[in-house]
């Protein structure tokens, strides 16, 4: 996929790990001209922006009225969700027709189970949440990420100390294993203060079922939406000191390792029972990326000077993506 000729490697990259994770399928939209699941991929960028839409529109009415007469930009969005939904329809197909001949270890099929207790409509949200979770989230982490050290040379030199001295360590030449990644704190450190100042959801909102009181007593009333804004959290002085606005890997680092914080200040996926589980995966995930990349390229901003516009949707997302020339390490540029 590309936008005004720009390739969207991380959005692929991401669609691409969590399709193979999920549901054991591989859209192959990293490898060729991009064009692997292009419609897909266009039309869930499109929901999630139209959907996204909905909550800024100052009168509701309108968007019911449109969505009732099939105009505009709900009309739109109905074809975005008809196309999204066959996209689920066949990879859920193509498994139940090969539940009985293959054994499949991937996310989906233990939704799918042995007793087919759930319906394809459950297997199908089941799908479109895995896909938009794993996809714009980490996509919009590491593009902020990149852009942050495209200015920050010290910054990156840290991190490339770190891989080597772990490399060295395992003797490992190639990939990172799962083990080297773990140790890689500053890194780990590096992602999480980027996240703080730019993270992928920049404000949540969850349903009351019940009427409750919250810690500092303010009552909420059942069936009332609550927001809370991780944006505006992670650039509190409150929380984070005067230093709130540097760019301070070593805040989350105690004695060289990393420190996690509580959830509840830092609620970048979310907290309490309903913490995000893929965490874990995701940290994994961006410091794979991010060391393959870092060892072997130094990181240029096409537009340096300039702090990118803010593209909101669900996720906090650079409009016209992040234009970035890498230099290969000791070679000219590329």
């Amino acid at each position: 996929m590309t936008k005004k000729g720009r390739v969207d490697l991380l959005e692929r990259f991401t669609f691409d790990n969590i399709c193979k994770l999920a549901f054991n399928v591989d859209p192959g939209c990293l490898g060729g001209d991009g064009t692997s699941a292009a419609e897909f991929m266009t039309a869930m960028e499109d929901a999630t922006v139209l959907s996204s839409g909905r909550f800024l529109t100052i009168l509701p009415m309108i968007w019911k009225i449109k969505k009732l007469l099939n105009i505009g930009t709900e009309r739109r969005l109905r074809e975005c969700i008809a196309t999204i939904r066959k996209f689920a329809d066949e990879i859920i197909q193509s498994r139940l027709e090969a539940k009985d001949r293959t054994h499949n270890e991937d996310l989906l099929s233990r939704f799918i189970g042995v007793d087919d207790i759930n319906s394809t409509e459950f297997l199908r949200d089941i799908i479109i949440s895995f896909i938009l979770a794993g996809r714009d989230t980490t996509s919009s982490a590491l593009s902020w990420f990149f852009w942050i050290l495209s200015s920050r040379p010290e910054v990156q030199k840290k991190i490339l100390n770190e891989i080597e001295s772990i490399k060295s360590r395992s003797g490992e030449k190639t990939m990172f294993k799962y083990e080297d990644l773990k140790e890689m704190h500053y890194l780990h450190a590096a992602i999480s203060e980027t996240m703080r100042l730019y993270p992928p959801v920049a404000a949540d909102s969850k349903q009351c079922l019940n009427d409750d009181v919250l810690p500092d007593g303010t009552v909420i009333k059942k069936n009332w939406f609550i927001t809370y804004h991780t944006y505006g959290m992670g650039r509190m002085e409150s929380l984070w000191g005067k230093d709130w606005a540097e760019f301070k890997p070593e805040r989350w680092l105690e004695n060289g390792v990393y420190r996690t914080e509580s959830p509840f200040r830092f609620p970048v996926f979310h907290a309490g029972p309903r913490m995000c589980l893929g965490k874990d995966l995701a940290y994994i995930q961006m410091k794979s990326i991010a060391a393959s990349v870092i060892e072997r390229f130094e990181i240029d901003a096409v537009e340096k000077d300039n702090h990118p516009e803010y593209y909101l949707s669900f996720t906090l997302r650079m409009k016209g993506g992040f234009p970035v020339k890498l230099r290969a390490r000791g070679r000219d540029g590329i």
